[in-house]
């Protein structure tokens, strides 16, 4: 019987940078080792997907941590999130944006950047993780 292709489906809901971080080291991993890999953007996340998007802020309760954090990601050459997500969509990652939130925010398509493939529903979405690894970040 062959082996099935692994599947990691990451649904994207905090808008902070210690979040996002995360987000572009796990997809580029498992699009490295040929997972098929499905993000859902949702919640406060969205707001990083959108055109001249700022950096998203640290919550408060690392705020005093976050300038050694910076400085110990500079000093490994560690690439910046966006970098390490828009390698694994070369790989074959894809980005889907909800298509409720969306609508709550009043964001169209136009308004998201290029790291989005397209606005789906949570259903098509949940279609799509079926018979994988579902993460939450």
């Amino acid at each position: 019987m062959p082996k099935k292709k692994s599947k990691l489906s990451i649904v994207m809901f905090s808008g902070t940078a210690d979040k996002f971080l995360p987000l572009g080291i796990l997809s580029q991993a498992a699009a490295a080792m040929g997972f098929e890999v499905n993000i859902f953007v949702t919640g406060w996340a969205l707001l990083g997907f959108t055109k001249n998007a700022k950096e998203p802020p640290f919550p408060n309760e690392f705020k005093d941590m976050a300038p050694a954090l910076m400085n110990g990601l500079k000093k490994m050459n560690a690439k910046p999130w966006q970098e390490m997500l828009r390698e694994a969509k070369e790989m074959g990652a894809k980005v889907y944006v909800c298509s409720t939130m969306a609508g709550v925010m009043n964001i169209k398509r136009e308004d998201l950047n290029e790291l989005v493939d397209d606005i789906v529903g949570a259903a098509t979405f949940l279609e799509m993780a079926e018979g994988g690894e579902t993460f939450f970040i």
